[in-house]
């Protein structure tokens, strides 16, 4: 399980339906809202 960066939620990485890369890494979401404030800001979110 991953942990979704934006909310803390637990994501599945077989079944996530939302992902994005950034710096190389891949980070999953629960749902399209957590991926977009990534996307938005993922400096604020990433731990690279």
């Amino acid at each position: 399980m991953a942990k979704d960066p934006v909310c803390g939620m637990d994501v599945d990485e077989a079944t996530a339906e939302h992902k994005a890369e950034y710096k190389g890494k891949t980070y999953y979401f629960c749902a399209p809202a957590c991926k977009t404030s990534f996307e938005e800001n993922p400096e604020k979110y990433a731990k690279c």
